[in-house]
């Protein structure tokens, strides 16, 4: 929808949503309030209002937050047949300030979005399938944060822990800690002392059915029981230890396994969208950055140039001059952090490819350490990145 088609809009209805309640304020075309009250999160008072105002016209519903909270909402102006659409809410507070009043109420936003619709629908971004799919993508990248996090913790506890009673068979286990061999060594096992009973063909076994392509499952068991002779004591607290290690060992394969299953729902969404063969396309983006991108981003619409997004990303310089004592440009610090980091990771994987490699290179030829050269590289894919979104068309090397 774009803003030529709101020419034949009669309401024009906000709602500035919350968990519970939403303020709802409409405005006929010229300006006049038909209504400005709060209303709960339910589908039937959505129903009452939507239908109570479709009798004056068309109705266009405006939200400030199309997923999460503002999802049901707008499910439910689809289905009464209203037009959606929802207001950034960066525009949103620019606007905001040109509106008299200081103070922030839900009745002040809703009449500020609902005027905006009125008077400048320009601004109004459109809630398409594919974002949708963006929300959807929102919501499980959401769930997929927690469980990393959960992941490097229960991880970090564990190494923790097999550091304290046998540092040797942490060295050996740690860096593997992920590996589902090793995962189920430890539930299996658990203890130094269970580990060292067990025999070769026993730890074998074991590895081998939790990971049957595993290649060298000889080798690390020979690595274990050498770490395990390493040490003949037995450090106060071993007994308890190996108790907890089996139930964080579980956890952890637990965790990891509802990230493998929630990357194949996101590989699944991800190839809904449009702009899945666009991003995909770029070297170093794999599903989880790509989506990660795409939630972020969405299709660049809002940014008109390169220089905006990457602003956004907060991959720009920052400016520091006072007078003539302070002159320069220090690393950003500020922009959105989450997005910054998907490019980052998708810079970095990158660099296998040969026009990645050899800017790269350049940089640290012109004497500058690894982040500075992967920032200037992660800037250089953001202009690509935003002709590629802008243009719909897929990476091209060499352009």
């Amino acid at each position: 929808m774009t803003s030529n088609d709101f020419t034949s809009i009669d309401v024009f209805c906000a709602l500035d949503v919350g968990k519970s309640t939403h303020h709802g304020t409409a405005l006929l075309r010229d300006g006049r309030t038909t209504f400005d009250k709060p209303l709960p999160n339910g589908e039937p008072q959505l129903r009452e209002l939507f239908a109570r105002l479709q009798r004056k016209g068309k109705v266009l519903v405006v939200v400030d937050q199309p997923a999460s909270i503002g999802t049901l909402a707008v499910t439910v102006a689809r289905a009464c047949g209203c037009e959606v659409a929802y207001l950034p809410g960066l525009s949103m507070r620019r606007l905001a300030d040109l509106h008299p009043g200081t103070g922030k109420t839900d009745a002040r936003d809703a009449y500020v979005i609902a005027d905006a619709a009125r008077t400048m629908p320009h601004l109004l971004h459109s809630i398409d399938p594919a974002e949708s799919v963006r929300a959807e993508l929102t919501m499980v990248l959401g769930y997929d944060d927690d469980l990393a996090q959960d992941a490097t913790r229960t991880s970090n506890r564990l190494r923790g822990l097999l550091t304290s009673i046998h540092p040797g068979l942490e060295r050996v286990l740690g860096p593997r800690l992920r590996h589902p061999a090793v995962l189920a060594l430890l539930q299996t096992f658990g203890s130094p002392a269970a580990l060292a009973k067990a025999g070769t063909e026993e730890l074998i076994e074991v590895m081998t059915d939790a990971a049957p392509r595993m290649r060298t499952p000889r080798e690390l068991a020979g690595q274990i029981h050498a770490a395990l002779a390493e040490q003949t004591v037995q450090v106060p607290g071993t007994a308890s230890a190996g108790e907890i290690i089996c139930g964080l060992a579980e956890s952890l394969a637990v965790l990891l396994k509802r990230r493998e299953v929630l990357e194949t729902r996101m590989t699944a969404l991800l190839e809904t969208h449009p702009l899945a063969q666009v991003l995909t396309s770029m070297p170093g983006v794999a599903v989880r950055t790509g989506a990660r991108i795409l939630a972020e981003v969405g299709d660049a619409s809002a940014f008109p140039t390169a220089a905006h997004l990457a602003s956004y990303a907060g991959l720009t310089p920052t400016t520091r001059r006072s007078g003539t004592s302070i002159r320069g440009e220090g690393p950003p610090r500020g922009g959105n952090k989450t997005l910054k980091r998907a490019l980052f990771l998708a810079s970095f994987a990158s660099l296998s490819s040969p026009e990645s490699r050899a800017y790269y290179d350049r940089k640290r030829a012109e004497n500058k350490r690894h982040n500075a050269a992967l920032i200037c590289l992660t800037r250089r894919r953001v202009d690509v990145l935003h002709a590629m979104l802008k243009h719909r068309t897929p990476y091209q090397p060499g352009h």
